[in-house]
């Protein structure tokens, strides 16, 4: 087991996303438009529900990313849901590219964003709240819509993906 001091000048960085990849999320992929227009979007697995009534998500921006103008206060953005057959494209996501979504199978939600065909579960959203915390934003969206269907959802974990497996009871 490492154990990690964090109180001292230096932060072992690369030792402390070690111990944070021990936690297993979905893997969701962030669409928006960007003020002028054009489509943007982010793999993202800080992802969260945050409140049932009214039915609100969060997730995670890196501060200064070039995607940021588009999750301004009021504006729409969609969370994607990625299952297991998507992994190319939560890796599209991560590379800057001039255009991620060619050839993609994409479907016009709230306020325009893109929406991903084919993922497990979306959730069309308005911003609701950024707050900065450290180096990051922290986007705070009212869910206008959802949609979900059946699947296997696409996990990552100690830096690499995985599928859930069935515990026996």
């Amino acid at each position: 087991m490492t154990r990690l001091d964090l109180t001292g000048p230096e932060i072992p960085q690369r030792q402390l996303r070690d111990a944070f990849g021990r936690f297993a999320t979905g893997v969701t992929v962030i669409t928006a438009l960007m003020p002028d227009g054009r489509r943007t979007g982010l793999t993202v697995n800080s992802f969260t529900s945050l409140s049932l009534e009214p039915a609100m998500i969060l997730w995670n921006l890196r501060s200064g990313s070039p995607s940021e103008p588009a999750f301004e206060r009021g504006r729409h953005f969609a969370v994607n849901v990625l299952n297991t057959s998507q992994q190319e494209v939560s890796q599209r996501f991560c590379r800057p590219s001039d255009d991620k979504f060619a050839g993609l199978d994409v479907i016009e939600g709230r306020g325009g964003v893109p929406l991903l065909a084919g993922s497990l579960a979306s959730f069309e959203c308005q911003v609701e709240e950024l707050v900065t915390c450290g180096d990051h934003l922290i986007v705070i969206g009212r869910v206008l819509a959802a949609t979900y269907g059946e699947g296997e959802p696409l996990i990552y974990s100690q830096g690499r993906y995985c599928t859930s497996q069935p515990i026996a009871a």
